[in-house]
């Protein structure tokens, strides 16, 4: 049985289908049960992360945990690695950042420091882990929607910055070879993930402008204002103030290059960020 936090989240839902095309049990793991729309056959269990309760009930009988930071945040990503440890979950998988570099850099901007911490705590727990480091998800152009359908205007601070946007069904797919490994070929791994192709944010854009069939502009916009715009209670201003400039840092050229890692983990090409597009195209309709 495969326990799920973050289940109704935009990986979380396809790894809980995913799982449950092989046959597996999961336990899927939402604040609000009744309104997660999750597969009846999932175990669907209310779990409020950020609470201070026993979470080694949760993860009784399973025989490995997907990790995700967004279900909860770095204190919950603790207190449910103390939980697998009690529970004697074998295996944890994380969903980790390619921000992660294990090198002092990892110490210079908000998104890498909380994975860094979080990947060392797995390690540190004795447990079996693979961490799943994601570049840029292609699920972050989702922040663009509301101004997509409120006037095709997208305000950007950095409309040439580049990635590799990757797909949230192969980052769940990544994640369920590694949960169901029975070689062992993926103990102690790390796999660093991309997309296919780097893209500006201009091209992102553009390609789901022509997903949606009508024409969508990028503007650029300063640093400060981007920052303000991104700030919110998960993120504070300091923390978007360094996104906005590492994004910016990325214009020249990529953070992270090009990997092959989900052909190679999953058997099949990483999905480009047009088929993305139009997959999502209702949501900026």
């Amino acid at each position: 049985m495969i326990v799920v936090t973050g289940a109704t989240g935009n990986i979380g839902r396809r790894l809980v289908d995913r799982l449950l095309e092989e046959g597996v049990p999961v336990r899927a793991l939402t604040r609000d049960p009744a309104s997660a729309g999750l597969p009846a056959q999932a175990e669907v269990v209310r779990a409020d992360l950020t609470e201070d309760s026993d979470l080694a009930p949760l993860l009784a009988g399973a025989d490995a945990l997907f990790l995700n930071l967004a279900a909860g945040g770095g204190e919950s990503a603790q207190r449910l690695i103390d939980a697998a440890v009690k529970a004697d979950v074998p295996r944890i998988v994380l969903n980790s950042s390619l921000g992660v570099t294990d090198t002092p850099a990892d110490e210079t901007n908000f998104i890498s420091r909380m994975h860094a911490a979080v990947e060392r705590a797995v390690r540190a727990s004795g447990v079996e882990w693979t961490f799943l480091r994601g570049g840029n998800y292609a699920t972050n152009a989702l922040g663009w929607a509301p101004a997509i359908r409120e006037n095709g205007v997208v305000r950007d601070a950095h409309p040439g910055a580049q990635s590799a946007p990757v797909h949230e069904a192969d980052l769940a797919d990544a994640a369920a070879v590694a949960l169901l490994d029975r070689t062992g070929a993926h103990a102690h791994q790390v796999h660093r993930l991309t997309g296919p192709e780097v893209l500006t944010n201009t091209q992102q854009v553009a390609a789901i402008a022509e997903a949606i069939g009508r024409p969508v502009r990028i503007e650029q916009i300063s640093e400060d204002e981007a920052a303000e715009a991104m700030a919110g209670p998960h993120l504070p201003p300091a923390a978007a103030r360094e996104l906005v400039a590492l994004f910016g840092s990325t214009v020249d050229a990529p953070a992270f290059p090009v990997t092959d890692t989900v052909e190679r983990v999953t058997g099949h090409p990483a999905r480009p960020f047009a088929q993305w597009a139009r997959e999502h195209a209702g949501d900026f309709s």
